[in-house]
């Protein structure tokens, strides 16, 4: 299902950053698409959009309203209904990347149905899957895998494949969560597979290509959290990474949602990730460490990055902060 854009970007009453992730994504990657971001009464945060209302952004030449944020369970709350109401009221189509389904609330499909509008569910994939089958396929691929959740993954993956396309690389971003399909316009949410097809999913989102092309795979969760490692495990052996970037956040003193479960070290997380790949590319290995260094000081960025880099014989970058040329010349 096509999405249209461009977008408002409906960030409802989030208090948290890391919860408007998919707004946020779609400003930084995709501004050209965004005509401006709602916020309600309590919103503490900002994707740094201009702010406006519905029929404002409708006469600027918003076609979608996008529900930009994710919270816990991925629910969406009945104050936020008569908004998507209004939106539909307006001729917007609706794009929601939350766990609950906008087709499943009888209100919003019936204005749906009734102005003959769509609403795109984008975490809840309608293609049908089949199982891994492990069989190695061809061209070439690195997936970005982390120490927790939201440790910077998917920009890690995007800043990637934008300094390989500008070096004339044969290269493809490949989506796997609701903010990077928004990005791309394609993708698989691969949290809303079955587990048993998240492998075969994976498989299908990389299939076989020329031997000098490269798709870069959006990593989710970690193999270290107890809520999403499952996930991960699925898409990290689906995707039969040739090459791994480990991804991490300085800074975290819980893993994301679990106050009393410690972050794991690099260290533990290189390993880990590593041999769990292992098992559908023998050849998989680790090319370098990126880091989310947005809690320090840029001073304090390059020393981090200088100290992890040594101790790991990797290169070790922030790749918002520096350039990812080092790790795409490990890549090469």
């Amino acid at each position: 299902m096509k999405i249209t854009a461009p977008y408002l970007l409906f960030l409802g009453d989030a208090t948290d950053k890391l919860s408007i992730k998919m707004a946020q994504g779609v400003a930084d990657w995709r501004p050209d698409l965004c005509v401006g971001q709602l916020r309600l009464v309590g919103c503490e945060v900002s994707a740094g959009l201009q702010d406006m209302g519905i029929e404002e952004a409708r006469d600027k030449g918003a076609n979608t309203f996008v529900l930009g944020f994710a919270n816990c369970g991925g629910t969406i709350d009945t104050s936020w209904v008569p908004y998507i109401i209004k939106a539909l009221n307006a001729g917007l189509h609706i794009v929601s990347g939350l766990h609950d389904k906008l087709t499943n609330i009888a209100d919003i499909k019936r204005v749906a149905d009734e102005k003959n509008l769509q609403l795109i569910d984008i975490r809840h994939p309608q293609q049908k899957f089949t199982t891994g089958n492990g069989v190695k396929r061809t061209g070439k691929r690195l997936l970005t895998v982390g120490t927790d959740c939201s440790v910077g993954k998917m920009y890690t993956s995007l800043c990637l494949e934008k300094a390989m396309l500008q070096r004339g690389l044969d290269v493809d971003f490949r989506a796997t969560g609701q903010c990077g399909i928004l990005i791309a316009g394609h993708g698989v949410a691969i949290d809303c597979v079955v587990a048993d097809f998240i492998a075969g999913a994976s498989e299908s989102l990389s299939p076989d290509n020329h031997d000098d092309h490269w798709d870069i795979i959006e990593g989710q969760g970690s193999l270290s959290h107890p809520a999403f490692a499952g996930v991960s495990l699925g898409l990290l052996h689906g995707s039969q990474p040739d090459t791994l970037v480990i991804c991490h956040a300085l800074g975290r003193e819980s893993m994301r949602g679990l106050s009393k479960c410690l972050p794991p070290s690099i260290s533990d997380t290189l390993t880990l990730n590593l041999n769990a790949a292992k098992l559908t590319n023998p050849a998989a290995k680790v090319i370098g460490i990126a880091v989310n260094t947005s809690s320090v000081s840029e001073d304090e960025a390059i020393r981090v990055c200088e100290k992890i880099a040594k101790e790991f014989h990797q290169p070790c970058v922030d790749p918002l902060r520096h350039s990812v040329d080092n790790i795409i010349e490990c890549l090469l």
